[in-house]
Parts: structure tokens; sequence; C-alpha cells
């Protein structure tokens, strides 16, 4: 199907669930939408891109499967038996390509595209692919990945070093000299991290004892924001705990590290902004794929990475001190980070898509 600036063309975006499959996604939908073409979305009503995608002014067309992987045995059967039903279902779309950001959710729509032989283009933002990008990884006309490691996983010469979207705040962010006292921002994402928010209570009284010029920005997720609060104007730090952090740039501006888990969106954050960090990978995510994404950074230079079940509070301060005590240690991790850093991961998938429809 020919691909210029006046032909629209339909493509199909597969993947949901959650934020770190939609919100890419969303932001190469913006870029393709923005030459012209028409694109749509396939999920579940129950994913959170039954809220995003409609809200950005995208159609979502809606399909009911779930997972089959790190899901009990009943939930596999169901999700067995109603895959070849779901992906005739999906037989009926007829996009020029299919992009896919993995995730059970892009399952059917991926294997109507593979049966009909149309080109899918997979976008795979961690160190190890999840099932559904892994399970169909060779048959990937393009990847797009944002770890060298991770092209093995594809065909020779299909893997391209693009990295995942990244709001365009975080690259504008310079290079921030140290002052007199340092900056630690803590997140634990929207939700929370209970790991991060018990460590860094009880890294208050230490750095408070010390009398260490540190100023913390801690953002808690919304369970137990005041009971926080209190215990950290108990403190007497300078700071502030908080929920929610709306503008996520500019508290990586100010910040001297950055302390986080270490999802796909986090580190390409980190990487865009050029922060140093302490990564503690959320145990339980699929394939472990936090604690390969922490990995690879650190291997890199731009991180420490601690275990979730060895975070503490004695382990926060010690580890933040020893950070900031060498001269140029934080400078040299963010300059580090920023070799990570991929611009234009949107603009360069759009034009993969492109290609894609060409063939």
């Amino acid at each position: 199907m020919p691909v210029d600036g006046t032909s629209r063309t339909a493509f199909l975006m597969a993947g949901g669930g959650t934020g770190g499959h939609v919100i890419p996604a969303l932001a190469v939908a913006r870029e393709l939408r923005q030459r012209g073409h028409q694109v749509y979305f396939v999920g579940t009503a129950r994913g959170l891109e039954a809220t995003l995608v409609p809200a950005a002014g995208f159609e979502l067309r809606k399909i009911e499967i779930g997972g089959l992987n790190r899901v009990d045995a009943l939930q596999k059967v169901a999700t067995l038996v109603r895959l070849p039903l779901v992906t005739l279902q999906c037989m009926q779309f007829h996009p020029a390509a299919v992009f896919s950001m993995g995730g059970y959710v892009a399952g059917p729509p991926v294997l109507a595209a593979l049966v009909r032989r149309l080109p899918v283009v997979v976008m795979e933002p961690n160190a190890v692919p999840g099932f559904t990008n892994r399970a169909i990884a060779r048959l990937a006309m393009r990847a797009l990945v944002s770890f060298p490691e991770t092209a093995r996983f594809f065909r020779p010469g299909r893997a391209e070093l693009t990295g995942l979207p990244v709001r365009e705040e975080f690259f504008a962010i310079r290079p921030k000299p140290r002052g007199e006292q340092l900056h630690v921002l803590i997140t634990g994402g929207s939700q929370g991290s209970r790991t991060l928010n018990r460590a860094s209570r009880e890294s208050w009284p230490l750095f408070r004892a010390a009398g260490v010029a540190v100023r913390i920005v801690h953002q808690c997720g919304s369970a137990g924001v005041e009971e926080l609060r209190r215990d950290f104007a108990a403190s007497g730090l300078d700071g502030e705990v908080t929920p929610f952090i709306a503008d996520m740039p500019a508290a990586f501006q100010d910040a001297d590290l950055v302390v986080c888990r270490s999802g796909a969106g986090a580190v390409s954050e980190l990487a865009a902004a050029g922060k140093p960090s302490i990564l503690v990978p959320f145990p339980f995510a699929a394939d472990d794929h936090q604690t390969r994404n922490a990995q690879a950074i650190e291997r890199g230079g731009a991180a420490c990475v601690v275990r979730d079940a060895e975070m503490s509070g004695e382990r926060l301060y010690s580890l933040v001190r020893e950070l900031a005590g060498a001269a140029g240690t934080l400078e040299r991790m963010g300059a580090a980070a920023r070799q990570f850093s991929r611009p234009g991961a949107a603009r360069r998938a759009a034009e993969v898509l492109e290609e894609a429809a060409r063939c």
C-alpha cells in the first residue's frame, strides 16, 4: 500500500492493560495522526486503554481476552479457549501494519496480522521482551528496542535501537550544578511503593542525626500519605512528601539523585534527563524485567541497583552518603545515563510503520 504525505493509511496499535503499554503507543499514534494517517487501538474494557485512548481522540475496538503468563491454570485455560475466537474477530480489521507494545492484549491482533501476512512492528522497551513480544519475536518484521542486548531475541537485522517515547521536557533538562544542599527525589510511581516509602521514612532520622544538608522530595502515592507527611515534618528535614507529582520533568530538573523503580518508562526518563539513580526493581514484575533493566543501566555506570528485599533506611542513607560524598560521582553517573538517551523514538516508530506499510 503506498504511503506518502497525502495518503490515509490505517494502522492498528496493539497493547494495553498498563500505562507502560498504552502511553508509548499513544505517542506513536499521535505522530502517525500528524502525518495524516488513520490510527485505531485494540484493547479491553478493563485496561487503562479504555480511559486513555478515547481521551486522546482515538478509536478503541474492544476485545475480551486474558493473560497466559503469570496466571493460574484456570485463567490460562479460559484464555486459550477464547484466543482463536478473539483472533478471528481481529481478522476483520484491515490495517496496513500493526504496532505491538506487547502484553496479553496484543496477542490476538498480532496473531491475526501474522496469519494474514500483514507487517508487525514491535516496540520492546525492556531489556528482556515480555511474553507476547518474545513469542512472536522471530516473526516480527521490525523490532524497536531500548537496550542493545534485546536485539538478540529478534531475527538478525530486524532490530533497531530507538528507545521508548519520552516527553520532550525530559530531554530539555540540562546538567544541574551541585549546590550546598543535596536534592534527592524519591518516587514510587503513581501508586507509590511500600518498600520505598518504608525505607525513606527509616532514613529521615539518620540524615537528621548526621546533619546532612539534604532536601528530600518523596512521591509516595495516596495510601498513608498523611502519616508519612506527619513523620517527615517531625524529622525536621527540608523537603516535602506528596502523593503525586504533576510536573515530573520539573522534579527531575531539581534533583541531584533519583531513587525509583526500574520500569521501562522510569529508566527512559532517567536517561533522557541525564540523572544518576538508585534503582530498586519491583520484584514481581513479569519475567523480572525490572531487574534486567536496572542491571543494564548499572553496567553502563548510570545507577546503583538495590534488591527490593535489601532496601532499608540504613541502606538508602548509606548509599546516598556514599554517592554524594565521592567527588564527581553523581556527575559521572548523570553523563553515563545520557548515553542511554534516545530522542525521537515516536517519530522513528512512525517512519518504520510507514516503511512497513509500503511493503
